[in-house]
């Protein structure tokens, strides 16, 4: 399949291997890795972040190859469970802090052309994600707009 913003097609990555069950020598006990998740929360880490965590630091010393397979639950779920997830979707607060970057590069550098195009490229990915997101994840009347943007991403 292209890409959204280039003539290019997308190049081939490497899929996760399908698996029902956590590996046999990963015996970590599910509590025990929703305590960590919501710890690691609270310390202001990101859903991916946490993840990365786990899976290279463990529990207990033991590494947590997935959480999905060690727990039946996503990290993202564990922390919806326990009232730690964030106020913001990762993905687009993420995108917003790409946008407000890119802006503020464009204001030090005005005849930078490739990159008032990647902003224009990013800014629409975020309205199209505020668009998935509006109502559930994020506010009704959210709209977006760079004062915004760096609201959020100063709080």
């Amino acid at each position: 399949m292209a890409r959204m913003h280039t003539r290019r097609r997308g190049s081939s990555g490497s899929d996760k291997p399908t698996a029902d069950d956590p590996p046999e020598w990963s015996d970590v006990d599910e509590d025990a890795i929703e305590e960590r998740v919501v710890e690691l929360a609270d310390q202001g880490y990101d859903p991916s972040q946490i993840g990365m965590k786990l899976r290279d630091e463990g529990v207990t010393g033991t590494p947590v190859p997935d959480v999905s397979l060690a727990t039946g639950k996503s990290i993202t779920e564990i922390l919806a469970e326990n009232d730690a997830e964030p106020d913001f979707p990762e993905d687009l607060y993420n995108l917003m802090e790409r946008a407000v970057r890119l802006r503020e590069h464009i204001r030090e550098n005005p005849q930078d052309h490739q990159n008032k195009r990647a902003l224009q490229n990013t800014e629409s990915k975020v309205r199209r994600l505020a668009d998935y997101y509006r109502g559930d994840e994020i506010d009704a009347d959210f709209t977006y707009s760079y004062d915004v943007a760096v609201e959020l991403i100063e709080d």
